[in-house]
């Protein structure tokens, strides 16, 4: 069987290094933020582009952190709308929700499955104040039409990268478009920690101040609290072990390309819909990051056990979307048609750093001998 995803293959490939990254802090006796955080946080601040990263306990965090330092900063106030894509995973709505702020939710672009620029200003109103870009499956929204929107407006921009890292527009990459960026380093991501973890980007230097004040209890000194904060921390042994990965990441994900383009030209079923790539060619997809390779059927559950039977695990990213969640009943009476569709007709193929070419053409042959019903 082909896993979706052998995390124990890709961090054996680091072994040695991750062992020796976490008994450097075993033996240092210092735990919660010392050197390697900050480390850390100076390298993948450089790495983005940005200014800051304030590491945080995950990536959940690192978007209502962010949203709660612009309400201690005067920059939104409860009831405030924020406009974010249907589709996303519930993470999304959640850190919303959390902050007494109100979701808008828009469907996104059929193709690349991103927030739309066009869309997003139809939903814009007087109560307006944030716009939470969603980078769905590795590849960014469009960020230009985005920023330029958010200007027109004088709107803050929110970047959701949990699943763009390294990921970019012309050169510039996720972490520093907008006013903010949040990263979860969950076990499964692109740059994934063993264990949970997250981080916040930005240029801001008064919102990095306020978030890093937030996540440590309120406050920037021990027993002094300007805020009524949080625990939220991104650890010593957590940030040792994504100094080691984040080294690698860019050769993993040229890994990950591979396979996509692979997938691309070999899938030839018609009745797969594969990736779009809205900044680049199919030659040239060095600007989507492929932390998911989705395609999409009407026959989901079919293909789902066709696969199945021919060896091949697969995953729905995500089966129901958050405005049909219990959670979230009553929140939005209207219905979203294509957000539906999308929750109903996903599945994603396994891609990662460490599949072979064998696997890769198994799980090509497999769906092109796929036959719809």
């Amino acid at each position: 069987m082909i896993p979706f995803l052998d995390l124990q293959a890709i961090n054996a490939q680091y072994r040695d290094e991750l062992v020796a990254a976490a008994t450097r802090v075993i033996d240092s006796g210092w735990y919660i933020q010392g050197n390697e955080v900050k480390a850390f946080e100076e390298e993948f601040a450089d790495y983005c582009g940005s200014k800051h990263c304030i590491g945080v306990a995950n990536g959940l965090d690192a978007l209502t952190l962010t949203l709660r330092a612009w309400k201690e900063m005067g920059k939104l106030k409860e009831g405030d709308e924020v406009i974010v894509p249907a589709n996303t995973y519930i993470a999304s709505i959640l850190a919303i929700t959390e902050n007494r702020l109100k979701p808008v939710l828009v469907e996104p672009d059929e193709l690349t499955y991103n927030l739309c620029p066009a869309k997003a200003e139809t939903a814009i109103s007087r109560n307006t104040r944030a716009i939470l870009a969603v980078h769905l499956y590795g590849q960014l929204a469009p960020m230009p039409g985005i920023m330029t929107l958010a200007k027109t407006h004088n709107l803050l921009v929110l970047e959701d990268s949990a699943q763009a890292h390294g990921a970019a527009i012309n050169g510039k990459r996720a972490g520093n478009w907008g006013d903010a960026s949040g990263f979860s380093f969950y076990p499964g991501k692109n740059l994934g920690a063993l264990g949970d973890a997250g981080a916040v980007t930005t240029n801001d230097d008064e919102l990095a101040k306020t978030i890093r004040a937030l996540g440590n209890y309120g406050g920037h000194k021990k027993y002094e609290n300007l805020y009524q904060g949080v625990n939220s921390r991104l650890d010593e042994l957590q940030a040792s072990l994504l100094r080691v990965k984040l080294k690698q990441l860019d050769s993993d994900t040229r890994k990950r390309q591979a396979v996509a383009l692979a997938y691309a030209k070999g899938i030839k079923n018609p009745t797969l819909a594969q990736p779009i790539v809205a900044q680049s060619t199919l030659d040239d997809i060095q600007d989507h990051v492929f932390h998911l390779y989705v395609v999409r059927t009407t026959q989901r559950e079919n293909l789902q056990k066709h696969l199945q039977k021919f060896g091949v695990q697969t995953l729905i990213h995500y089966p129901i979307p958050p405005h049909k969640q219990q959670a979230y009943q009553g929140l939005n009476q209207q219905t979203y048609a294509l957000t539906e569709s999308i929750h109903q007709q996903v599945l994603s193929l396994p891609i990662s750093s460490v599949m072979n070419k064998a696997q890769v053409q198994q799980v090509i042959q497999a769906c092109n001998k796929f036959a719809v019903i």
